[in-house]
């Protein structure tokens, strides 16, 4: 019937349902006053409408061929003719209803009521299930039946003996239905509709129908019919001033006036008599309630494919924050070099409380609320604001392992909160840049990694990510921090000041996750960078001239970095020496003990010309007498 709507608008032509209008004297309607001694609605809340016919005589049996074929193409398979004209209807209208063995029912009678708690059903696949006093229940005099709007009862089924049936066709409170289908884990073809909501007004035209294919395939005496309707359904009120206007303004679709109304008329959205701004929604559409609604139904007929792209209107100048350009390259130089951009909840369970160290600040340590908890939760264990980043990417981690993807990069740009007082009295609120790396180097159109990511790729990346925003000078430092492994960990600095933590994510954290595999991650406080000012971007031409590359082992303390020697390096002051690198460290066979062999790597360049051997070589003896002089550190022969 919904599917012979929409072609009725198509086409122009009007639709011919196959319910006959039945005789007046074909229904024994019962005297108000009686129709309690068989059909009694308690809880009208929940019930609106119930009817019930009875058919006596009946015949059980197959169903014929046609009837089989029609429901076997939709899925359905055949139990016996009366069951099997149900479900029939019920896609045919879109109206669920179900047959009830008369004779088994106790006293010949239903009760709509709520169920009492405790109380328990066999259903029609044969699982005993518990009810609560929140769900429907149809009963007899004695017991439930059925589940109202999900599922009958087996005990009062059809079956081969049945000889009296009554035919129920309800309309339920659909949030209820909703609310019982969930709590029992028990959908079905009735309960998707019913929690959908069907046509009210077309009760008893879907239980002629039904009553008319029964009496044709199964026989049968058309008995009493009882309608109890306690709850009266009141159609949605739409008010649209220039349905037309309206149109063109959300979709940009030029929909003439004339064309709205003919195909809103069509689908049953009927314009009032008095007034052609106010629209009625037919008894079978509940989800039309607003103007909007409407200009959907015009814009799905005319042709979703019809509506152009464009911006709309812009009546204001807008303006980048001080900081969304710098975000942007930050954001774009990680994309570049294989990152994957996350977006985590801001809410995070308890357990993550004293896991994590949080960047320097964050919180204040003599605190007594250090953390910003949340009253009515949004997700179930989650009532606490996030003070750091890295819970909601290790999940995406996990996530990732799960899904057999071991080779992440991922970040995530976004706000922490603590429950420190800011100057506005509201929790402090600092934004935060993390990253995460597991896995291997995986290049393009290669399936098995070329090595294992280590704490370098990691430190490459917070290194790249802050030279975008401007910062080229940045110090890591070793450090102690709760989550990170001992040895594989550095605090970041720029200009002297600790602006976050960097290194493995250590093995109690790494085991709580089940991870296998190495991870290493970063955070660093986003604000404390930003409010940093940072050096106007200079444009050098390409050098002219070749440079003389200059490999060097030294033997140096093991309590001596690399950041030492390059340090000394530049503080030697040599205008050609244009940049150190490492190379290689190595400890073992002919290195004696508590030295090791840290191997550097010198360019030499001039802008003037191009260098000679014995240029380079004074200076390089310059540098390597500097470093004994100050580090003690001597070539290793």
């Amino acid at each position: 019937m919904g599917v012979a709507r929409e072609i009725g608008v198509i086409t122009g032509n009007p639709i011919f349902p196959k319910v006959q209008t039945r005789p007046e004297e074909t229904d024994v309607p019962l005297p108000a006053i009686l129709a309690p001694d068989i059909v009694k609605i308690e809880d009208s809340e929940l019930c609106h409408r119930f009817t019930a016919r009875i058919i006596r005589n009946v015949k059980i049996g197959p169903s014929p061929e046609f009837l089989v074929q029609r429901l076997e193409a939709i899925g359905e398979r055949s139990i016996n003719n009366v069951a099997d004209i149900t479900n029939h209807v019920m896609h045919e209208l879109g109206q669920p209803m179900h047959s009830f063995d008369l004779d088994k029912l106790s006293e010949n009678r239903i009760v709509v009521r709520r169920a009492m708690t405790g109380e328990t059903i066999t259903t029609l696949d044969e699982v005993e299930r518990k009810l609560d006093g929140t769900m429907l229940a149809i009963c007899d005099a004695e017991k439930p039946v059925a589940i109202g709007g999900v599922m009958g009862g087996l005990d009062s089924s059809i079956t081969e003996s049945t000889v009296n049936v009554l035919l129920e066709v309800a309309f339920f409170k659909r949030e209820n239905i909703r609310q019982t289908s969930r709590k029992l884990s028990l959908t079905t073809e009735a309960s998707y509709r019913f929690e959908r909501g069907v046509d009210i007004d077309n009760l008893k035209a879907a239980s002629d129908r039904a009553s008319e294919l029964i009496q044709e395939l199964a026989g049968g005496d058309l008995g009493e019919f009882i309608d109890v309707y306690p709850t009266k359904h009141k159609r949605n009120r739409i008010e649209s001033q220039n349905i037309a206007a309206s149109v063109m303004r959300l979709t940009g679709l030029d929909v003439p006036e004339s064309d709205c109304m003919r195909i809103l008329s069509a689908l049953g959205i009927t314009p009032d008599e008095s007034s052609s701004r106010v629209f009625t929604s037919p008894s079978w559409r509940h989800d039309i309630a607003i103007e909007e609604d409407l200009v959907e139904e015009v814009a799905r007929h005319v042709g979703y494919e019809n509506i152009g792209d464009e911006l709309p209107p812009a009546y204001s100048a807008g303006e980048y924050q001080a900081s969304e350009v710098r975000k942007k390259l930050l954001r774009q130089t990680l994309v570049d070099m294989g990152f994957d951009e996350t977006i985590s909840y801001s809410f995070i369970d308890t357990k993550f409380d004293d896991q994590y160290q949080l960047i320097p600040g964050m919180v204040e340590t003599n605190a007594d609320e250090r953390f910003v908890t949340l009253q009515d939760s949004v997700i179930e264990g989650a009532v606490r604001m996030r003070p750091t980043l890295l819970p909601g990417l290790l999940d995406s981690v996990r996530l990732n392992l799960n899904h057999q993807r071991r080779d992440l990069r991922l970040f995530e740009i976004g706000k922490a909160f603590a429950a420190g007082k800011s100057e506005d009295n509201l929790p402090v609120e600092r934004e935060l840049f993390s990253v995460v790396l597991t896995g291997g180097e995986a290049l393009r159109k290669r399936m098995m990694p070329t090595r294992a990511l280590d704490f370098y790729d990691a430190k490459g990346a917070v290194e790249a990510a802050l030279d975008a925003v401007g910062f080229d000078s940045v110090e890591f430092r070793d450090a102690d921090v709760k989550h990170l492994r001992a040895g594989q960990t550095a605090a970041i600095y720029i200009d002297g000041g600790c602006i976050g933590t960097l290194g493995r994510l250590n093995e109690e954290i790494s085991a709580d996750y089940k991870f296998k595999q190495p991870v290493y991650l970063a955070e660093i406080d986003l604000d404390a960078v930003f409010s940093r000012n940072t050096q106007p971007v200079l444009c050098r031409p390409l050098p002219k001239y070749p440079s003389i590359i200059r490999d060097v082992s030294l033997l140096v303390d093991r309590a001596t970095t690399f950041d030492d020697v390059r340090t000394a390096v530049i503080d030697n002051g040599s205008e050609i020496c244009r940049n150190v690198g490492f190379v290689d460290i190595f400890e073992g066979k002919g290195v004696e003990d508590g030295k090791c062999s840290l191997t550097i790597r010198l360019e030499y360049r001039s802008d003037e010309g191009t260098l000679v051997d014995e240029e380079v070589t004074a200076v390089h003896e310059s540098i390597l007498d500097s470093l004994s002089k100050t580090l003690g550190v001597n070539q290793r022969p």
